[in-house]
């Protein structure tokens, strides 16, 4: 096992997670790498040291550029402002450090495409931060449906709703630019788990709306919430709900599948369980089945040895972290990858392209 440099740009809420999740992933999962968590980078130099000290780096800057020239650090993690991340990938390929990047991927689908680009010219590694799909149960929902647990899957209804920008006084950064929006900031989680799940959209027809069109006196220039239909290439249909200011709702990132032969449930508010309904056995007995994810399900066992304990949202960080790894290691691509992020971005581009036409279009027109 060889040590590998990790530096993190941005400090802040995922700044911090991605920080213990290096800092403890290999004890965890006896990664074939072992982390060294060589520098952050923040807005200020005071910051930055601040979270130098509380997060157990070796250095801190204010200048990302100082932090992918530097020759101990051999890996990056952005994990920060969605309008960083374009620039600072291009730098991290071109000095030949692989990157695990904060979704959304980029701003606009042009910049996406641009770092897919590089990160293709560049053969490194390169992953996206799409942890949610990553828990336990998603994996093993994953499974069911590719086992045809379900059978032939005819609809599924997703959402990402929360409502910490519910109450129409709260403003600040979140109310300004089109990334820093619901369909910008909450939609990619769970477009991306429609994809997983479900396969490529091919067709969708979205509406997009400002709940609050003004914060504290000031006009707002991004999206509260968005509902969309689709139509999966598998022929299935779907739809998919996202808000911000869904009052009550503090993490709901849940969807439901409907098959031919059962149904699947899930609510990220209640990470550690799936709901299952198949249709074996006489009707008298059929229902909704409750499982606790334990050791038999994927990635659970490497955190804790009792069934129905649970993971929490720190351990999806670190299974990220574990796949970034081996990603490294074994010089191969891990989904989800920049690809995953740029296709993510085309389905919110033709999204807004709908609302505004009042239209159907199709995703590969983008």
């Amino acid at each position: 096992m060889g040590d590998i440099g990790i530096g993190i740009i941005g400090g802040g809420y995922m700044g911090k997670a991605h920080s213990v999740a290096f800092a403890s992933v290999a004890s965890v999962f006896d990664t074939p790498l072992r982390p060294r968590l060589v520098s952050i980078c923040s807005s200020t130099t005071a910051s930055a040291e601040i979270y130098r000290k509380a997060y157990g780096f070796e250095k801190a800057t204010c200048d990302w550029h100082d932090l992918i020239d530097d020759p101990e650090v051999q890996a990056i993690v952005i994990a920060s402002p969605q309008a960083t991340h374009h620039d600072i990938a291009l730098a991290a390929f071109a000095a030949g450090k692989p990157v695990l990047c904060e979704k959304p991927l980029g701003v606009s689908l042009e910049q996406s495409r641009s770092m897919v680009a590089a990160a293709k010219a560049s053969g490194l590694a390169n992953m996206v931060g799409f942890n949610y799909i990553r828990t336990p149960a998603a994996q093993q929902i994953r499974k069911f449906l590719a086992d045809g647990r379900i059978g032939e899957v005819t609809w599924f209804r997703g959402e990402m709703t929360e409502d910490f920008f519910a109450d129409p006084t709260i403003g600040g950064w979140r109310s300004q630019g089109i990334a820093n929006g619901t369909m910008g900031d909450l939609a990619p989680h769970m477009i991306n788990a429609a994809r997983a799940l479900m396969g490529p959209i091919e067709s969708l027809s979205a509406s997009v709306e400002t709940v609050h069109k003004v914060r504290n006196g000031v006009k707002v220039s991004n999206d509260d919430q968005a509902q969309m239909m689709c139509r999966f290439e598998s022929g299935a249909q779907g739809h998919m709900f996202f808000s911000r200011v869904a009052t009550g709702r503090k993490m709901g990132y849940a969807y439901e599948i409907h098959g031919t032969e059962g149904h699947i449930r899930f609510d990220q508010e209640d990470q550690n369980t799936i709901w299952l309904y198949t249709t074996e056995g006489p009707e008298t007995e059929r229902g909704f089945r409750k499982i606790l994810t334990g050791p038999a399900h994927p990635d659970y066992l490497p955190f804790c040895q009792g069934p129905g304990h649970g993971t929490g949202y720190q351990d999806q960080i670190i299974i990220e972290a574990k796949d970034f790894l081996t990603s490294i290691a074994e010089k191969r691509t891990i989904w989800p990858s920049f690809d995953e992020g740029m296709e993510v971005n085309r389905i919110v581009t033709a999204a807004f392209d709908s609302s505004a036409k009042k239209i159907w279009v199709n995703v590969a027109d983008y």
